[in-house]
């Protein structure tokens, strides 16, 4: 199986060949990331060391000038240790920045709650103007990188660490702020993003294998978010869950109910970090210590059913 960070050197090298502006920064991690493949253009590939606000306040300097820099490193160093560089330097301008920022949530699982960051798309999502986006798989994450070095405008791209699953094929259809839509049922609507989307499809299935239908989005762009398509769940469905690894607050599952409280409020159960730091473990292990796998979105796919039905039979008593 493939590594996102190895098919992340692949893609960046192939734009490189294409965008002789791309220039690609590191932080003293690049082979961990997979961005030291940018080797390939010596000129081009710079390594500032563990230096994270330099790397952002660079690649600020390099987009003034023209170029199409690339920033990547650790989540939790990037989102965490350069937010300031990333609002001021980087978004108050609007420039044309792409940051990458892998080893996000759980996935440097045995490196403990230092290296696990639950936090960044709170932080990034709070800053105007940045399009935020958290592939699935290896396809969404070619076509995100593309679509980033190839749209203006700063950009921060979440990815996991290690082996990556293939859910979509290259030719189906991604499109940068729209959901993506997996399955449709009437009786739930589950949203999901990023690593946990794979968890999401079992889920569905064994939902399906009880006579529960549910319609499956793949949220994959956080911001700006597709408002039409989650109205349009919440109608379809009257209850929905969230599936992130992240923390609950400010992440995914924060994005649609704010989206559903504004337009269409329905009942949401949120899957994902319940506000707490990390701690070190085998991932599966952590998984199900956080409540992050399939069977806890079916359980919370019934628990969001009830409180839809419950509802449902309170209006009609106050109606007779």
């Amino acid at each position: 199986m493939t590594t996102f960070r190895e098919e992340l050197g692949k893609i960046l090298v192939e734009l490189g060949r294409e965008y002789e502006n791309l220039v690609v920064i590191a932080g003293d991690l690049g082979r961990s990331t997979g961005v030291s493949s940018f080797e390939a253009f010596p000129e081009r590939y710079f390594n500032l060391g563990i230096s994270e606000q330099d790397m952002v306040g660079t690649a600020a300097g390099l987009a003034s000038a023209g170029k199409i820099p690339v920033v990547s490193t650790f989540a939790t160093f990037l989102a965490g240790r350069a937010w300031e560089q990333i609002r001021n330097s980087v978004a108050h301008d609007g420039l044309n920045v792409k940051m990458i920022a892998t080893h996000s949530g759980i996935s440097p699982s045995a490196d403990g709650s230092s290296h696990q960051c639950f936090e960044d798309i709170a932080l990034i999502r709070s800053i105007p103007g940045i399009t935020l986006v958290l592939p699935a798989d290896l396809s969404e994450m070619r076509q995100t990188v593309r679509a980033a070095v190839e749209t203006r405008g700063p950009f921060y791209v979440r990815l996991g660490r290690g082996e990556a699953r293939n859910i979509f094929d290259d030719n189906e259809g991604f499109h940068l702020g729209k959901a993506r839509g997996i399955s449709d049922g009437a009786d739930v609507g589950i949203v999901a993003s990023g690593s946990l989307v794979s968890e999401a499809i079992q889920a569905e299935a064994l939902l399906r294998s009880e006579g529960i239908r549910a319609s499956l989005l793949d949220m994959h762009t956080i911001k700006p978010a597709d408002e039409e398509a989650i109205v349009e769940l919440a109608r379809g469905t009257g209850g929905i869950v969230t599936v992130e690894d992240h923390n609950i607050l400010g992440g995914l599952g924060g994005t649609i109910t704010e989206i559903v409280c504004r337009h269409e409020p329905v009942p949401v159960e949120m899957i994902g970090i319940r506000d707490r730091f990390g701690e070190s473990g085998d991932l599966r292990e952590l998984m199900e210590l956080h409540g992050l796998t399939a069977r806890h979105i079916v359980a919370a796919a019934r628990r969001v059913i009830d409180r839809r039905n419950r509802s449902e039979t309170e209006e009609e008593s106050e109606t007779h």
